[in-house]
């Protein structure tokens, strides 16, 4: 299943979304794997992350995991900022943030540098699936 509330226009291609949520759950071996996804501006990110995480800042993805799998929110627009910044697509880059999102529901970390380098190397491999091109993460 995968439910998604798209409150940014313009709105992400669902087409596109479906690929990359399917590539996670190919990569993961979890083909059952539900996730529900809310796509946003900076504002509303803002609030859910002081909300849940007690930080107000805007964030590009927060992720939560979920009995039934992954809940996640994705700020469309810094995306967008990022993309221009990086000089890649868009697309991609809300790409590479639900690939995140998912990943960190279902087990994978980017907090000591072992986990850094498994939670990337997977990103890229789902990317490169994706024929999807976004700039080095840590760079």
């Amino acid at each position: 299943m995968l439910e998604i509330t798209d409150r940014f226009r313009p709105h992400t291609e669902r087409a596109l979304v479906e690929r990359v949520v399917a590539a996670v759950r190919d990569y993961v071996e979890r083909p059952g794997l539900e996730v529900s996804l809310l796509l946003t501006d900076d504002k509303e990110i803002a609030e859910l992350h002081e909300q849940f995480l007690g930080d107000p800042s805007p964030t590009d993805v927060i992720s939560f995991e979920m009995d039934y799998g992954s809940e996640l929110v994705v700020s469309v627009e810094t995306a967008q900022r990022v993309a221009i910044e990086a000089g890649h697509a868009v697309e991609a880059e809300v790409a590479l943030y639900i690939v995140h999102g998912v990943l960190h529901t279902v087990g994978f970390d980017d907090i000591d540098d072992d986990d850094r380098r498994r939670m990337r190397d997977a990103e890229r491999a789902i990317m490169q699936r994706l024929q999807l091109t976004v700039r080095a993460v840590d760079s």
